[in-house]
């Protein structure tokens, strides 16, 4: 008899090879050209085996984006946690470029309404977790803002031709877009940690 560890370890192994195989075809095509039979021979995982752990592909695309707006609610308040908005803007950026077919198909299709609100209960979650009590906006004010200019630009940013517009060229849009109007007005840390500039803030 196969022991109850071992078994909730195949199923956490084979749920991971299917959402690591839906992210390997998003990145060659559209959730339109790929089939269930694609993901299972991506995955090394049998046919039948996949209606084990979700009803549709549709299904194993709403836990794979449950984990990306994880990943981009960690880049996206990241750029609150730093000094260096820069770096973290050029790291938000290159994630989305090289995850664009995937974003894309989050940001762009059907469900993207219900995505950007999950990304925002996401990130005011992890933001009244990490933020000080010393701050000059609401919490919720200064999170929606800044969300919804990351997933804004990133909107817009999908939308372009794929080499329109360079990763580099976008994180400076962010910069500009929130640097003055959303991060700076958080009270950060003084000293080597971080440091607020009110006088001279740059635009």
């Amino acid at each position: 008899m196969e022991s109850s560890s071992a078994r909730d370890a195949r199923i956490v192994k084979t749920d991971h090879a299917l959402r690591h195989a839906l992210l390997v075809l998003l990145d060659q095509k559209p959730l339109a050209q790929i089939t269930i039979r694609d993901i299972c021979a991506e995955a090394g995982i049998h046919y039948t085996t996949f209606f084990r752990h979700h009803a549709s592909k549709e299904a194993l695309l709403e836990h794979v984006a449950a984990d990306q707006i994880d990943r981009l609610v960690e880049l996206s308040l990241g750029v609150r946690d730093t000094v260096d908005t820069e770096a973290s803007y050029l790291a938000l950026c290159r994630y989305v470029s090289e995850h664009r077919n995937l974003w894309t198909t989050l940001l762009t299709g059907g469900a993207a309404g219900a995505m950007r609100d999950e990304l925002l209960r996401v990130s005011r979650g992890v933001a009244a977790e990490r933020t000080s009590k010393r701050r000059e906006l609401p919490l919720d004010l200064a999170t929606n803002c800044a969300v919804s200019v990351i997933v804004e630009t990133i909107f817009w940013w999908l939308n372009q031709p794929p080499r329109a517009y360079s990763v580099e060229r976008v994180a400076g849009y962010l910069q500009q877009l929130l640097h003055g109007a959303v991060v700076e007005q958080e009270e950060l840390p003084t000293g080597r940690a971080g440091r607020k500039s009110r006088a001279g803030s740059r635009t």
